[in-house]
């Protein structure tokens, strides 16, 4: 890293795909309603290639507790249904040689719950992603001043910027997790 400049863009790059991965984690976690996210990502063996669900299928949601999956190569069914049970997301597929419909079944209280610490955990792990790249910006810019490239203001300028940037994306996470949180108490 040559600049200060530099070292602010990369912390930020890297904060945000930690909120872009958190964003994608919590999609992934089921709730009461049907959401084409909980199945889209699934891996399936589709003629010996492992395919994404999105890749090889039209996923829609016609009711609230329902998803249905439209494979484009309706030969693919099976392959389907086997790859959504294997996942293990706690939802059984029924096949009727058409389509898979994925009914949604209520979640109980205690699995709100549960659920809710799951958010929580993998919420403060990319909260601690943040913070890691907060300290290795940190320690970029006093390298750069100890090298005498930067000065000592434009190095304390630097940290202010990367604690502004370090709370500024931790609120985003902490905004994704009060909205998960919501949805999943939500009956």
């Amino acid at each position: 890293m040559e600049s200060t400049e530099e070292i602010l863009l990369a912390a930020e790059e890297k904060m945000e795909k930690a909120v872009e991965f958190l964003h994608q984690e919590l999609s992934g976690l089921r709730t009461g309603k049907a959401s084409p996210s909980l199945v889209e990502n699934i891996p399936v063996d589709y003629y010996g290639t492992v395919s994404r669900l999105r890749d090889i299928s039209n996923i829609s949601t016609p009711e609230p507790r329902l998803i249905t999956i439209s494979p484009f190569d309706p030969s693919s069914l099976g392959a389907i249904e086997k790859a959504i049970i294997a996942a293990n997301i706690g939802i059984t597929p029924l096949n009727d040689g058409r389509l898979i419909r994925v009914p949604i079944p209520e979640l109980s209280e205690e699995r709100r719950k549960d659920l809710t610490k799951v958010a929580g955990r993998t919420t403060e792990e990319q909260r601690v992603a943040i913070r890691n790249v907060r300290r290795e910006s940190n320690e970029q810019l006093k390298a750069l001043q100890k090298n005498g490239k930067i000065t000592e203001d434009d190095r304390d300028e630097g940290l202010d910027e990367i604690q502004k940037l370090t709370d500024k994306y931790i609120q985003k996470m902490d905004a994704l997790l009060a909205a998960k949180e919501k949805e999943l108490m939500d009956v």
